[in-house]
C-alpha cells in the first residue's frame, strides 16, 4: 500500500519548483552616488534607505526558513479532497543527493476532518533504505507504516525486507465481484488492517534471486460512513460475513533483475514468477486459497532523453477451500496507481482495486521523456513527462482469454526525479468512468 502514505514524493516536486521560482526574484535596481565636487564641504551622512520591498516574492523567500513549506492538494478518487501544508526538510550528501526527507504536515479532508502526519524517509546507501510514516484524522482514519530494506543491490548472498503496517481507512469501495461490475453497485466500508511482512532472498548473483515471502495480515471490515454511498452490508451482506479474517500467506518466488538502476531504471528487465498460498491462522495446515503468477517489467533507452517502459502482470487463484471463504480483499484486483507483485495491478483511470475476481491480467506502457533539470532545495531535480496506456481485466475461470474484455486507460504523467533515490509523480488517467488523478512516490512499475 502506498499512495497516501508516500505522497511527500509528489509534494517534493512542487516544493522544488516553488524554490526555483523563489530564486528567480526580479533584480533590484542599483543606485550610484555621484562624486563630490572639489572643494565642496562634506555632507552629513544620510540616513540609510530601507531595502526595497519584495512584495509578493517575499512570501516565496525560503532562505530564512529551516524547511520548505509546500501546499498540499490531493484529489483522491475515493477519499475526497485533501488540503494542507507540509514542511519538507531535506538532508543531502556532498554530491547533493537526498539522504533523508522529513515531511510532517497538517491537513483537512472533506470526509474525515483535520489531521496531522509525520514522515521520515532515509537512504543510508544504495543498498539500504527505511521509512516511518504515522498520523491520524479527526474521524475514523489513522495509519502507521514502518519499512526496512537491506541487500537491495544483491551484491551479497542475502537480501531482507520487513514491513509493519497498521491502517484504518474509511474510503475504500466495493463494487461486487467480476469484470463487468457497474458504478451503480458501489458501496463504502471501513477497513482496519494490521500487517507484518518479511521477505528473505538468496542471491545466486546480482541478477538471480530465490526468495520467500511470509505475511501475516488481519483485516476487519465495518460499515462505511461516506454520505451518498451505501454501506457494504446493505448490498453485500454475505461478503461482510466472510471478510473479517486473519490470514498467513507464504510465497516462493524466483526473480531475474538486469535493470541498471532499482529506482530510476532506463534499461534492463525485472521478471518474477511465484507460487504460494494462504492459511487461516486458527488452522495453519488448512488452505484458504492458493496463488500463482508472473510479473514482467522491461525498460528501453530510445534516446538520450527518452525511455520506454512496459509491464505485464498475471495472477491466478486456482484453488480455494470453499468459494464462500476467501475474503474479497484477497481476490485479484486491478485499479489504482501502483503495480504490486502478487497483488493489485495498476489501472490509472479507476480507483484502487476497482475490479475484483479470482484472476487478473494487466499491461502498461509509458514513454518517460526528460524535459529539463533545475537546482532546487540544494538538490538537482529532473522533470519528466510520461504519456501512458494501461489495460487490464479480472476473470473467474483460468480458461478465460485474458486479452478479451479489457478496460483501457489513456493518460499523462508528470515526474520529478532527485537521483538516485526519489521519484515523485502526478498521474492523470482517463477511463470509461471518468478522469482520475494520483500522486505519490516511485514509478508505478
Amino acid at each position: 500500500m502506498r499512495s497516501a502514505l508516500l505522497a511527500p514524493g509528489a509534494l517534493l516536486i512542487c516544493g522544488s519548483l516553488l524554490a526555483a521560482l523563489a530564486a528567480a526574484q526580479p533584480p533590484q535596481a542599483q543606485t550610484t552616488q555621484a562624486p563630490e565636487a572639489v572643494g565642496t564641504p562634506p555632507m552629513s551622512p544620510a540616513r540609510p534607505e530601507p531595502p526595497p520591498s519584495k512584495g509578493f516574492w517575499s512570501w516565496l523567500d525560503f532562505s530564512a526558513l529551516p524547511f520548505i513549506p509546500v501546499p498540499e492538494i490531493d484529489a483522491d478518487p475515493y477519499s475526497g479532497t485533501t488540503l494542507g501544508l507540509i514542511g519538507v526538510y531535506l538532508v543531502n550528501n556532498e554530491q547533493q543527493q537526498i539522504k533523508q526527507i522529513f515531511a510532517p504536515d497538517v491537513i483537512y479532508n472533506s470526509n474525515f476532518g483535520y489531521g496531522m502526519r509525520g514522515r521520515v524517509f532515509s537512504y543510508p546507501s544504495d543498498d539500504t533504505q527505511w521509512s516511518v510514516v504515522g498520523g491520524g484524522k479527526q474521524r475514523i482514519e489513522s495509519e502507521f507504516d514502518a519499512e526496512y530494506a537491506a541487500g537491495r543491490t544483491r551484491r551479497d548472498h542475502w537480501s531482507f525486507n520487513a514491513s509493519i503496517i497498521y491502517d484504518r481507512s474509511g474510503s475504500p469501495r466495493y463494487y461486487g465481484v467480476g469484470n463487468d461490475t457497474t458504478v451503480a453497485g458501489a458501496t463504502n466500508y471501513t477497513e482496519q488492517q494490521k500487517l507484518l511482512e518479511t521477505v528473505v532472498g538468496f542471491n545466486f548473483n546480482p541478477a538471480w534471486q530465490l526468495g520467500w515471502l511470509s505475511r501475516l495480515r488481519e483485516v476487519d471490515i465495518t460499515p462505511g460512513h461516506l454520505s451518498g454511498i451505501p454501506s457494504i452490508e446493505v448490498l453485500y451482506p454475505e461478503t461482510v460475513i466472510r471478510a473479517e479474517r486473519t490470514e498467513w500467506v507464504n510465497r516462493l518466488y524466483l526473480s531475474y533483475d538486469s535493470r541498471n538502476d532499482l529506482t530510476i531504471p532506463t534499461s534492463g528487465m525485472n521478471w518474477v514468477v511465484y507460487a504460494g498460498g494462504a492459511s487461516p491462522t486458527e488452522d495453519i495446515n488448512a488452505s484458504l486459497y492458493t496463488e500463482a503468477g508472473t510479473d514482467w517489467r522491461e525498460y528501453w533507452t530510445l534516446s538520450s532523453n527518452g525511455v520506454l517502459a512496459a509491464h505485464v502482470g498475471l495472477r491466478y487463484v486456482p484453488h480455494t477451500s470453499h468459494a464462500t471463504e476467501i475474503p474479497f480483499w484477497a481476490l485479484s484486483g486491478i485499479g489504482g496507481e501502483e503495480s504490486v507483485v502478487g497483488s493489485d495491478q495498476t489501472l490509472r483511470g479507476f480507483g484502487p482495486a476497482r475490479f475484483r475476481d479470482r484472476d487478473s491480467f494487466a499491461m502498461n506502457l509509458e514513454y518517460r521523456r526528460h524535459l529539463f533539470s533545475l537546482n532546487a532545495l540544494n538538490t538537482r531535480v529532473a522533470v519528466e513527462l510520461a504519456p501512458f496506456f494501461d489495460a487490464g481485466r479480472v476473470f473467474h475461470s483460468s480458461g478465460t482469454d485474458p486479452l478479451s474484455g479489457l478496460h483501457k486507460v489513456l493518460g499523462l504523467g508528470f515526474r520529478g526525479i532527485a537521483s538516485p533515490n526519489v521519484v515523485g509523480y502526478v498521474d492523470v488517467g482517463h477511463g470509461d468512468e471518468g478522469t482520475v488523478v494520483f500522486s505519490g512516490l516511485n514509478y508505478p512499475f
